[in-house]
């Protein structure tokens, strides 16, 4: 019989946090701004997943491109640190319900969808 798929959501960190949110995962490099710690309900913040500052400000600079973006930071998740990090997170995953959790304003088009792709991916 096989695994079931693992319940991995993306939500906003400015969001009220949810009961059904399980493990809350701080995918951002930066701490987002105007949002205490305490309210924030964070579990882990695994920095080894996030974009480098490098790429970062390319993708926010005039150059930027979420295409190139996103096969840059698959590069980066290949990388010992975020392999692992990639790991640990699909083992929570594999125990019950993981929140990535970003300031960005539109999920969609930023690391997050391709982490939640990665995180998707056959690492099992």
């Amino acid at each position: 019989m096989p695994a079931a798929a693992p319940d991995i959501r993306v939500r906003r960190i400015y969001e009220t946090p949810s009961p059904d949110d399980g493990v809350r995962v701080l995918v951002d490099r930066l701490w987002p701004r105007g949002l205490a710690k305490t309210d924030a309900r964070i579990d882990e913040w695994p920095k080894a997943l996030t974009p480098s500052t490098e790429l970062r400000r390319w993708y926010h600079g005039p150059d930027g491109e979420y295409g190139e973006f996103c096969r840059r930071y698959e590069d980066e998740l290949a990388e010992p640190a975020a392999a692992e990090a990639l790991d640990r997170l699909r083992a929570l995953a594999a125990e019950g319900t993981v929140t990535l959790l970003t300031a960005a304003k539109d999920p969609s088009v930023s690391h997050t969808s391709v982490l939640l792709r990665a995180l998707n991916a056959s690492g099992a």
